[in-house]
């Protein structure tokens, strides 16, 4: 039999990978995977983003070590959020955390979300998203983006209108220009109360609202105190016009990076951050609002049910225009 001479590449080759081998300890742990995580807000305790982060990334060291790290980048610093979700899906971006709202650019039905007086409050919200409404909606987002939401978490409190004039009723919010994400229900949710709803992204507000380019804008209390609004806005009425989730998503890519062995670590601790989130939600709005009032914002019950009643119509509407959100719709307003 013959055999045949190995080339003198292959026996280099071989060599090498001998000598790496040996080089390396035995046992030595594989290089960090990091992750970049993506938030259109400040770094600030007033912030549901950062709030969230702070737990995930200490949860997370207690349950992998140093094996996988995650660096928050806020304030739009990776880009605007109608470009980052773009990102995420392409692998570019790793994950992001946002309000829902911004994911019905790339899906629309995840824009159900959005409809305003869906949720009356935050709880409820988070009661329906733990349930069937919740796993419908993940695979939206799995089989339409090609991401994966690790949980679903809650703003700091219900959006209200914050503006230079009170906006306690249908009447008095008529015509202001209202700033709203640049999303299809959250424009149709203002427009339905009276607003003239202007898309925005929210870096740009505060001039916008200095300047008079805008009369006011829609936002939960700890965010207006964390953007500073308060100091060009100073009436907050308590509108309560949606409570719809935080989403923290990561893309299939970026999942893909963390290794097998640490995926369960993973997971939960982005479970054990979205529970002390929560947890902290309707405190931190409760000292948010105490705050605002401290600085000489004034706070206006509403007339919740006037706006309910005009805003209400827009279920079916939407339902009409995307069947697929028949059995969610219908699984949140039967929880």
């Amino acid at each position: 039999m013959t055999h045949s001479r190995p080339t003198r590449r292959a026996v280099t080759l071989g060599l090498g990978l001998a000598a790496g081998a040996l080089s390396r300890p035995r046992g030595a742990a594989a290089a960090p995977v990091s992750l970049r995580l993506s938030s259109s807000l400040p770094a600030d305790p007033n912030s549901a983003h950062w709030l969230w982060y702070d737990r995930f990334t200490a949860s997370l060291k207690a349950k992998a070590g140093d094996a996988v790290q995650v660096r928050y980048f806020p304030d739009n610093q990776l880009g605007k959020e109608s470009d980052v979700v773009g990102s995420v899906k392409l692998g570019v971006v790793d994950m992001m955390i946002s309000g829902s709202s911004i994911w019905s650019t790339l899906a629309p039905e995840i824009g159900v979300l959005d409809l305003g007086y869906l949720f009356p409050t935050m709880d409820s919200a988070g009661r329906v998203l733990d349930g069937p409404a919740g796993e419908q909606l993940s695979r939206l987002f799995s089989d339409r983006i090609g991401v994966k939401v690790l949980s679903w978490g809650y703003s700091l409190g219900g959006r209200n209108v914050t503006a230079r004039e009170p906006a306690a009723t249908p009447a008095a919010l008529r015509g202001k220009k209202i700033r709203v994400l640049p999303v299809a229900n959250f424009v149709a949710t203002l427009k339905a109360m009276g607003a003239s709803p202007t898309p925005m992204s929210l870096g740009e507000v505060y001039t916008a609202l200095q300047t008079g380019v805008i009369d006011g804008m829609e936002h939960d209390a700890p965010t207006i105190l964390a953007l500073k609004a308060y100091e060009v806005a100073r009436h907050i009425s308590l509108t309560q016009h949606i409570c719809n989730p935080q989403t923290i998503v990561i893309g299939n890519r970026a999942f893909n990076k963390v290794p097998a062995e640490h995926r369960d670590a993973f997971l939960a601790a982005a479970a054990e951050a979205t529970q002390f989130q929560r947890s902290q939600a309707a405190t931190i709005e409760a000292k948010a609002l105490a705050t605002l009032k401290g600085n000489g914002v004034t706070v206006h019950e509403c007339d919740r049910a006037a706006f309910r009643a005009l805003v209400t119509p827009l279920w079916d509407e939407f339902a009409r225009s995307y069947p697929a959100t028949k059995p969610i719709l219908s699984a949140i307003t039967q929880a």
